[in-house]
């Protein structure tokens, strides 16, 4: 495979990527708006998304669940979010995020008001099902943010937007502190209200960028075409080890840390609102370094370090350093890789096409989200263990930094 563009899509060749900033310096005011409200946008989004996650293990608890059956409930709202991004990013390559934000928004607030008076497994699942909505949030404010930053600032807007992925961290902090001390309905409460805020916001403050490259011809064309580039592929690969793995221990380390260390429901969600600001913290340091160094090392590096933790965990050691240590070194290299893909998508994606790129290479990211959280309860349910599991992300992982270093190395010389 080869990271150019293929021959068999003529008319996905854009004009050169840097006119698309050209109405906005990277530092100007109104850039640096839009990187904002677009971060704020993706924070709240994703605090919705990540509802059902710490509240997994008392669901399991009070419904008297199967592993199989609570890892099944928080994985709807990650592949529902994660597919949805698809057809989201390319409505919003055509219309403009500052029409499809505060649509996306205020269809999740929906769910969530559901999420306050449902209480069976079936309706739950239902519920978790249009609660994915909030995931696509994602495809909406790439687009966005790129057509306001250069490629020479690109990689740090895009990291700095993925800040917003702590909505996570907001949701792991807060859900069940909330439930406890206020009602089962305050967190979903509260989260729907600040949901209405943001749309609102959206559509008085959110602008598009005046040069943003207008796609023509059918959205399924354009899809079409953007999957008959090798480079998406190639993306969409990276984005599922790094995103994926990032989503899959948001939304499943409440249950591990639980059922392999003995955590209350509380310790777990607050330890797993530390992964997830770690893996926060650390998307705008590898979008930084993909700028000044180039993506492809960060994330040969990145994956690297992943599989070495990996193996380690898979022995389930002592809490307290190494399983530790371990887990937040893991967050802080699936973070910086998260980063350093949307810094390549930047360099690699047609100017025009953004948005459809995004949305499949998203929808990859969550898929591959969906999967280990599944494989994690299925092998500690027939096995008693998690270690297999971790084994197999060390696996895939080093697969990811092989694969980067000898299919996409070329890029390094290329654009230097």
């Amino acid at each position: 495979m080869s990271i150019a563009r293929d021959s068999q899509a003529p008319d996905t060749t854009p004009a050169p990527v840097e006119a698309r900033a050209g109405a906005a310096r990277p530092g100007s005011s109104t850039a640096t708006l839009q990187l904002v409200l677009a971060t704020l946008g993706f924070l709240v989004n994703f605090w919705a998304w990540a509802l059902l996650g710490p509240l997994g293990p008392g669901i399991k608890e009070r419904l008297d669940l199967s592993f199989a059956a609570q890892s099944l409930l928080v994985a709807v709202p990650v592949v529902v979010g994660s597919l949805g991004r698809i057809p989201v990013g390319a409505l919003t390559d055509r219309y403009g995020a500052r029409v499809v934000f505060p649509l996306v928004t205020v269809a999740t607030i929906g769910p969530v008001l559901t999420l306050s008076v449902v209480s069976s497994y079936p309706a739950l699942i239902i519920t978790g099902f249009f609660l994915g909505i909030g995931g696509t949030a994602f495809a909406v404010g790439v687009p966005l943010v790129s057509g306001w930053y250069p490629p020479a600032r690109r990689g740090f807007a895009i990291g700095v937007f993925g800040v917003g992925m702590g909505g996570t961290a907001i949701a792991n902090f807060t859900t069940v502190r909330l439930a406890d001390a206020y009602g089962q309905r305050a967190p979903f409460l509260l989260v729907a209200a600040i949901l209405a805020g943001y749309a609102v916001l959206s559509f008085l403050l959110l602008r598009d960028a005046p040069e943003r490259a207008r796609p023509t011809g059918s959205a399924w064309r354009r899809l079409s075409a953007v999957g008959r580039l090798t480079v998406t592929w190639q993306l969409c690969f990276l984005y599922a080890v790094g995103f994926g793995g990032f989503v899959a221990f948001s939304v499943y380390l409440p249950a591990y840390l639980r059922t392999a260390y003995g955590l209350d429901a509380a310790d777990g969600a607050l330890r797993t609102a530390g992964f997830v600001v770690l893996a926060v913290a650390a998307r705008p340091l590898g979008g930084w370094l993909s700028d000044r160094l180039h993506p492809v090392p960060v994330l040969v590096w990145c994956f690297g370090g992943v599989a070495a933790f990996a193996v380690v965990q898979a022995f389930q050691p002592t809490l307290v350093p190494v399983a530790t240590v371990a887990l937040l070194g893991m967050a802080v290299l699936l973070g910086a890789a998260s980063g350093a893909v949307f810094a390549l998508v930047g360099k690699v994606a047609p100017a025009d096409q953004v948005g459809a790129v995004t949305g499949l290479v998203g929808a990859a990211g969550g898929l591959g989200g969906f999967v280990p959280p599944l494989v994690m309860g299925w092998v500690y349910g027939s096995q008693g263990s998690y270690a297999i599991g971790l084994m197999l992300l060390s696996d895939v992982a080093l697969a990811a930094a092989v694969f980067t270093a000898v299919r996409m190395g070329g890029l390094v010389a290329r654009d230097t």
